[in-house]
């Protein structure tokens, strides 16, 4: 029996709902759940409103979204161009291996030549060999000598009022 025919489109408002609970998916996948705080209203003006932040495209079969990749635009100050970075791709499990995630990939990668961008980039799991060698197999490059680095929630917030990470003991903003 042939896999079920898949449509890409990019997301319109009536996705958010639909977007929300596949996000919701992803962050039980990695696990994760303790730091989602998205909703529809949240999610909203960030990729409809007057100055969108993201977008997204979702991928539909028979009708219902069931995936879906949110992404925005970067720079490269060597390559003096900007790029496309996927924030998240997420397919639901019954619909993996039917070539949607590989076509949601194909997909942003031609919007970025579409675009002029200078490269394509996102992160993976170091865990998730699967999708690892998912990306492997198109070709990508993972770069195990890069390190994300992340400040947010009471590490972001101790900048809000100007103060200076020297005052801060490496212990106490580390949580050590």
């Amino acid at each position: 029996m042939p896999a079920p025919r898949h449509d890409i489109r990019p997301a319109e408002p009536r996705d958010l709902r639909a977007i929300v609970q596949l996000i919701s998916e992803l962050a039980e996948f990695e696990n994760l759940t303790h730091l989602l705080a998205v909703t529809p209203d949240r999610l909203e003006p960030h990729l409809f409103g007057d100055e969108p932040a993201a977008e997204c495209l979702v991928g539909e079969v028979g009708g219902e979204v069931v995936a879906f990749a949110l992404f925005y635009k970067n720079f490269s100050t060597f390559l003096a161009k900007p790029g496309l970075y996927l924030e998240d791709l997420y397919v639901r499990p019954a619909h993996r291996r039917s070539g949607l995630g590989r076509a949601l990939l194909v997909e942003l990668a031609q919007l970025a030549c579409e675009r002029g961008y200078g490269r394509f980039d996102w992160t993976v799991l170091d865990w998730n060999e699967d999708a690892i060698r998912f990306y492997q197999k198109l070709g990508a490059e993972v770069m195990p000598e890069w390190r994300i680095c992340r400040l947010t929630g009471d590490a972001l917030e101790r900048y809000a009022d100007g103060d200076r990470p020297s005052r801060w003991s490496p212990s106490s903003w580390l949580g050590l």
